[in-house]
């Protein structure tokens, strides 16, 4: 894996465990040399990992809309800033760059972001893996959702293992190296069964 792309907020969050758990994810990728495709902010947690990653003498990559680049939120140091037209190709980029994607905490761009990405994986656009950072329990509701939809027979399990969730960044990034997606084959004969 030689980069992955994390989608999160551009805010700090109630606490700082947020930061300081963007700030481990940013390390840990730096330690395994796998640089950072991100959405190219200098603000809140997007910067955080950013920062953690640069400082850790890792690669960064950012990717931001001109309009975004224009309000003087794009951070300036990061090795490269791809600048894009719209939102929509900002995530298309990013998921053309990337080996897998990472959902720190953020609010609805972050969740958007990885339903996208979630949701190609189980169309088989793309074999990549996709998992949930838990910091702090963020996205302990999400994994409940989750669950409730395999219940409620609205996602199949083989689908609701594809995300990967842990609360430490080396557990997440260990789940990565060993991720076997499921048969776009099988989905498909389901799907028109």
């Amino acid at each position: 894996m030689k980069r992955i792309a994390v989608f999160c907020g551009s805010s700090n969050g109630a606490t700082d465990l947020y930061i300081k758990g963007a700030k481990k994810l940013g390390e840990e990728l730096a330690r395994r040399n796998i640089s950072l495709v991100y959405g190219g902010a200098s603000v809140g947690i997007m910067g955080a990992v950013a920062d953690a990653v640069l400082e850790s003498g890792g690669h960064v990559i950012g990717v931001m809309p001109a309009f975004l680049e224009e309000r003087e939120i794009a951070h300036k140091n990061v090795s490269e800033l791809i600048v894009v037209e719209s939102m929509h190709e900002r995530k298309a980029k990013m998921a053309e760059l990337a080996d897998g994607f990472i959902a720190l905490p953020g609010g609805p761009g972050t969740l958007e972001e990885f339903f996208e990405i979630f949701t190609w994986a189980q169309l088989g656009l793309h074999q990549k893996p996709c998992g949930l950072l838990n910091i702090n329990e963020y996205y302990t509701p999400l994994v409940s959702l989750f669950n409730h939809m395999t219940e409620e027979q609205f996602l199949q399990e083989k689908y609701r293992a594809m995300a990967l969730v842990d609360t430490e960044p080396q557990g997440l990034l260990d789940q990565f190296n060993t991720y076997q997606p499921p048969s776009v084959k099988t989905y498909i004969t389901e799907a028109q069964s």
